[in-house]
């Protein structure tokens, strides 16, 4: 049965109007957005960085509190999209982490904040070891990304430590200084030693302790994600 001539110019005026309007409604969408590229920041530490002890440390721990200042930011054009990894383990010393870092890092890092070494000194092992590892670290890291930035966060003994904690605490502040690194000098500054900002095994920090660890390496942090 063949359409009325009517109706089959009334189809074909339809087909027209929309063949001409398509080209102008994509002009007026214009290009799509193209997509933020995302920057990782890996923090690579012990128990401290882990969280350990805090009822959630997926939000609790300082990596996560990190991840929260960075997300307040304003948006800058051209920006990358920062997104923070905790690669804390507890117990874990530098050498561990040496031997660990080719898988954590198996994505591309932009920013690698080395937060290892209370362990270490805890079991008296040598700075210089100490020293070697975090070098060796960096080192893997900065060959599969290149233009990646190193942060130091330095780590400190009891003074009861006597003379090895006095050559254990001048390690970090003179591999920050060789290799030219930003650093902080410590991670449990105004931490440590202070019981309301401690859990009851007077080591770990909990959660308002966990806060302040975040304002600390946030300082050194903020800089290099100000001039990616």
């Amino acid at each position: 049965m063949r359409p009325r001539p009517f109706l089959a110019c009334l189809a074909a005026i339809v087909c027209l109007v929309v063949s001409l309007a398509a080209p102008f409604a994509r002009a007026q969408s214009g290009p799509a957005a193209a997509p933020v590229p995302e920057a990782r920041i890996l923090i690579l530490g012990d128990s401290l960085t882990a969280g350990y002890g805090l009822p959630d440390p997926a939000t609790q721990a300082y990596p996560a509190l990190l991840q929260q200042k960075i997300d307040v930011l304003p948006a800058r054009p051209g920006a990358p999209r920062w997104r923070v990894v905790n690669a804390g383990v507890s117990g874990d010393t530098t050498s561990g982490g040496l031997r660990r870092i080719d898988w954590v890092s198996r994505q591309p890092i932009a920013v690698l904040v080395l937060a290892l070494g209370s362990n270490d000194g805890l079991r008296g092992l040598s700075p210089d070891l100490v020293v070697k590892n975090l070098a060796a670290t960096a080192d893997r890291v900065l060959a599969k990304n290149p233009s990646a930035r190193v942060l130091l966060v330095g780590q400190r003994m009891p003074t009861s430590m006597g003379d090895y904690a006095a050559r254990f605490d001048a390690a970090f502040p003179a591999l920050a200084t060789a290799r030219g690194w930003p650093f902080v000098p410590f991670l449990l500054e105004g931490v440590g030693g202070v019981p309301e900002l401690n859990q009851a095994d007077a080591i770990h920090p909990n959660e308002a302790g966990h806060q302040r660890m975040a304002d600390t390496v946030w300082a050194g942090l903020a800089p290099l994600l100000a001039n990616p």
